[in-house]
Formats: C-alpha cells, sequence, structure tokens
C-alpha cells in the first residue's frame, strides 16, 4: 500500500540514532530511500553516484570488496544486481540502527558471502590486516565526511589493504585542500588517482588503481 500511495505523495517513517542524527525512511515514486536530515544515505542519488564509479572499475578480478559505511546497504545491492557481482563483502557501519534498517526495511542481512560488522571505520582499519581487492569508502554523517576520514593516518591503513579504491569523496568544496593531500598521498604510494567532480550534480568520487 505504501509503494502505491508514494506515487501520489511520499510516506516517510522518522527514526533518531545516536550517530547519524533524524534519519528517514521514505517511499517515494515506488521506491524506498533511506535519508538523513540533508542528504541522501541509501537507494536514491547516493546509489547513482556510487554505480557511476563502479562503471570506471574492473570488477572482473575482484574476489573480496570491503565497504566501509554501509548505510542501508545499496552499493552492495548495486554489486549484486547491477553488475553480478558474486564474490565476498565485508561491510562496516558503525550504526547499529542503520544495520537494522539495512536488514528489515531493505533485504540487507549476512550471509555466506557477506559480512556486517558494527564498528568505527577508522579503528576497523586501523586493526586490520587482511588484504582486499578492493576498498569502497562512503563515509558521512548528514552531509559531512568526519575529519579523520580525510586525514593522512586512515588513508595510510587503507593502501595497506587495497590496490584499488572508490571513494566518496566530499559535498563540500572547503575539503579541497584535504582532498590535494590525500591525492598527494597515494600518487607518493604509486597509487593513479583519477577525482570525478559533481558526480550526479553533487558529490566528488575519489578513484585510485595500483
Amino acid at each position: 500500500m505504501k509503494k502505491i500511495i508514494s506515487y501520489i505523495y511520499p510516506v516517510t517513517k522518522k527514526i533518531t540514532s545516536k550517530y547519524s542524527g533524524n534519519l528517514e525512511i521514505t517511499w517515494y515514486n515506488g521506491k524506498k530511500h533511506l535519508n538523513s536530515k540533508n542528504a541522501n544515505y541509501s537507494y536514491g542519488s547516493l546509489q547513482k553516484i556510487l554505480k557511476i564509479g563502479l562503471k570506471k572499475i574492473n570488477l572482473t578480478n575482484c574476489k573480496e570488496i570491503l565497504v566501509l559505511g554501509m548505510g542501508g546497504g545499496s552499493v552492495i545491492k548495486s554489486l549484486r544486481d547491477t553488475f553480478n557481482y558474486q564474490h565476498k563483502i565485508t561491510a562496516v557501519e558503525i550504526d547499529p540502527i542503520v544495520i537494522k534498517i539495512a536488514d528489515e526495511e531493505f533485504d540487507i542481512r549476512e550471509d555466506e558471502k557477506l559480512k556486517i560488522i558494527c564498528d568505527d571505520a577508522q579503528h576497523f582499519m586501523q586493526l586490520n590486516t587482511k588484504k582486499f581487492d578492493l576498498i569502497i569508502i562512503d563515509l558521512y554523517i548528514d552531509t559531512k565526511v568526519p575529519s579523520p576520514f580525510l586525514k593522512i593516518p586512515f588513508w595510510q591503513n587503507v593502501s595497506k589493504s587495497t590496490s584499488t579504491i572508490l571513494c566518496n569523496a566530499s559535498l563540500e568544496l572547503n575539503n579541497n585542500d584535504k582532498l590535494l593531500n590525500i591525492n598527494q598521498f597515494l600518487t607518493h604510494k604509486n597509487y593513479q588517482v583519477s577525482f570525478y567532480e559533481k558526480v550526479n550534480g553533487s558529490n566528488t568520487l575519489l578513484i585510485a588503481n595500483k
């Protein structure tokens, strides 16, 4: 019924989270989205942005992917449904409320090919010793990337763990200097780095390959 009504007007359920603030699960034009106060978290423009990035990456030889910032799981759904990715995914999400939403609202839950870890991405990467073929970084609180994820120590840990990076980097122009520092660091680590600005009219994507 909600799906049908949503073609007439949006149907919204609100949830409050300690980490993410006020979240909204909204049916709109027959599709369900997860939104924060000022931004789409999953299954809307964000999903389109990361799909554009994934199309620029060769997934053929990716046998294991790490997702930092699972949200509602839209990038996992894209990998499976759009790109027919059949291998292992590890997803890290700090917010247990969002993990519950992914399960109950979007059918994203652990199975034999998906491991979900409730942890801060910075802490996870500090302890990680595993190698991944691709790391997808999508770490936001509302419209802001938390500052630790724009600093070099985080990227040092990422660079030790993969040869390919896809990062939903920024909505904010004042992050340009920080992105320049990240670019210089990754280039020094022998990555070829590309930036794509105003993807889907808004975000900056960073793609790096060794």
